[in-house]
């Protein structure tokens, strides 16, 4: 009877091994599975970052040059407005210079007028002398 209670076990307990085995296997392989897609996960996760990080610094790129490019601009309008101060105030005494010229030009003028003005008298002044003179020269008749 013991043979038979033996042969009877092992075909009783032949299935379970045989489904704990087959159970064994089946989790080996989804832990197997389980890894490859984590794997491929990480991957496809340091791939879509170094895509971004490329991306971004390509961006980068043309940010800060178009930051150096506005340092350079702003620069440049400051000496602009620099000299463009420095030329409306070197324009003002020119004007205050043409300005004087004028006022000098107007004066030399007023100068010839006055010096006309005075020649004229004179040469009236002589004109009724020279009358006179030759009037009291000539006997009277």
């Amino acid at each position: 009877m013991f043979i038979i209670c033996a042969a009877f076990l092992s075909i009783r307990t032949c299935p379970d091994v045989m489904l704990s085995r087959l159970l064994k296997d089946h989790q080996a392989k989804q832990n197997e599975r389980k890894e490859i897609q984590e794997k491929r996960r990480r991957e496809a996760v340091a791939a879509a970052t170094r895509l971004t990080e490329a991306l971004v610094d390509h961006l980068n790129v043309g940010v800060a040059q178009a930051y150096v490019n506005q340092r350079k601009l702003d620069n440049e309008v400051k000496t602009l407005q620099i000299q463009a101060a420095q030329f409306a105030k070197q324009t003002q005494q020119w004007l205050g210079m043409v300005d004087n010229f004028n006022q000098a030009l107007k004066e030399i003028g007023d100068v010839e007028n006055w010096a006309r003005s005075i020649e004229m008298d004179m040469r009236t002044i002589a004109t009724a002398l020279e009358y006179v003179y030759k009037g009291q020269l000539q006997p009277a008749t």
